[in-house]
């Protein structure tokens, strides 16, 4: 983590987990002022909610916080320091944000498994491994270029002239044009492919994690490389998902299925079965 410019007195401020603050100075530090009461850390959702501190250790220009409390390196927080009178905001590391936003579409927040979205497409194309892995390519490739241009309309064109209110009809627009290419190029290139695809290939215009990225993108203003990373987290969650329900689909059809369960109730119940695996996801902090 750094702390954000603003200022000559500090020069950076890094978390070292679990419960280190590490506090660099321009200059010299005072060691008089080591003093917990000299110090007020706290989360930037809740600056009014200072975290008590066990500790402060001065040497030189670096002073040294101990917490009582686990810190997080994807978190932002707020450290106010009282002599010299200094108030700061400290920002997560661009690469931490980036792995945390990457593992989060793609395994914690599983757009598939734990979101319940795109399911049209994740049932009709994952009775055959085969096509599973096609849709998972095409689908991956449509989402991260579909992302992008969205971004750089809504950031370069939309909001500049206020026209915010056209985001979803602009996206739909910007993915239906992306995929009646493929669906072209598929047919003259890949024609046993796209048969296998069927109607769910153009369905990709309508699905919702399509559309739900760049809206995602749009809602936290977010940078060019912090949109392409959640465009590809999420397109490869969905083709892991797709992946995965395909094995264990195909296993099914060797399997002794109540008939009153067969076709899409059993895939129903392999699905809810992964959901749950998936859930073990949840919490996962990749720098703790």
């Amino acid at each position: 983590m750094q702390a954000a410019d603003g200022g000559n007195t500090i020069e950076s401020v890094t978390i070292r987990t679990p419960n280190q603050v590490r506090v660099t100075f321009r200059g010299p530090f005072d060691p008089a002022g080591a003093t917990t009461a000299n110090f007020r850390f706290a989360e930037a959702a809740a600056p009014d909610a200072p975290m008590a501190l066990e500790g402060v250790k001065a040497e030189g220009r670096v002073v040294t916080l101990t917490a009582t409390q686990a810190l997080h390196a994807t978190e932002r927080y707020k450290l106010e320091v009282v002599d010299p009178p200094i108030s700061r905001d400290v920002f997560p590391t661009a690469w931490a944000t980036l792995v945390t936003l990457f593992l989060s579409s793609a395994l914690i927040n599983n757009f598939v498994f734990t979101r319940y979205l795109g399911l049209c497409i994740f049932f009709g194309v994952s009775k055959k491994r085969d096509a599973a892995v096609g849709m998972g390519v095409t689908f991956t490739a449509v989402m991260i270029f579909t992302a992008m241009t969205s971004w750089a309309v809504d950031t370069f064109a939309l909001q500049p002239l206020h026209l915010g209110f056209l985001q979803v009809l602009v996206f739909i627009g910007t993915v239906a044009a992306v995929v009646q290419f493929l669906d072209t190029m598929l047919r003259k290139t890949h024609p046993a492919l796209h048969k296998s695809f069927g109607v769910y290939l153009m369905l990709i215009t309508t699905n919702c994690i399509i559309l739900a990225v760049p809206l995602l993108n749009a809602q936290g203003k977010v940078s060019a490389i912090e949109a392409l990373v959640l465009a590809l987290g999420s397109g490869l969650g969905f083709a892991l998902a797709l992946f995965l329900m395909s094995c264990a689909r195909e296993k099914m059809e060797l399997a002794r299925v109540p008939k009153a369960f067969e076709g899409l109730p059993i895939a129903f119940a392999l699905a809810g079965l992964f959901a749950l695996a998936f859930m073990g996801f949840s919490g996962l902090d990749f720098f703790r």
